[in-house]
């Protein structure tokens, strides 16, 4: 198969709020009161932690009907816990990102203990966001000036 390539574009709005679009959607990013915004979308990591539950609710569906496997009904929670100190210039003592990401993952399912064990192994296998945050993925930072003249 050939690759695809995902885009989204973004503009900010104020320093705390990016109005994103993907496709045809907005995306609305912007920091709670107590970090300097309007509280009028989610933040970035809260973000990150939903695309995670998204992707990962995308490959279950699709790995539990590849394994037979029955599902009536799926949760997910992701948490993550990070350290705002280096985000603030505090201290480099920590990393900026999340500490550690845990997923409770709820399926209502007949499936037996293994084989839930097998899915869920094939569903870290198989999600790209659980790709990303588990291993290192190449950045590229582009910078394109515009000269602002007066």
């Amino acid at each position: 198969m050939s690759d695809l390539t995902f885009k989204i574009e973004g503009e900010a709005q104020t320093a705390a709020r990016l109005a994103a679009s993907a496709r045809e959607f907005i995306i609305v990013i912007d920091e709670p009161p107590a970090l300097g915004g309007d509280d009028r979308g989610a933040n970035p990591v809260e973000y990150l932690l939903a695309s995670y539950a998204g992707c990962i609710n995308v490959v279950a569906h699709l790995t539990a009907r590849e394994l037979g496997i029955k599902l009536s009904g799926l949760k997910i929670q992701v948490e993550g816990n990070l350290n705002p100190a280096r985000l603030f210039g505090k201290s480099d003592d920590e990393r900026a990102g999340f500490k550690q990401i845990n997923v409770q993952f709820l399926p209502e399912t007949d499936a037996s203990q293994e084989e839930i064990e097998n899915w869920i192994a094939t569903i870290k296998n198989r999600c790209p966001i659980n790709d990303n945050l588990a291993n290192p993925t190449p950045l590229k930072f582009n910078l394109i000036h515009e000269l602002v003249t007066n």
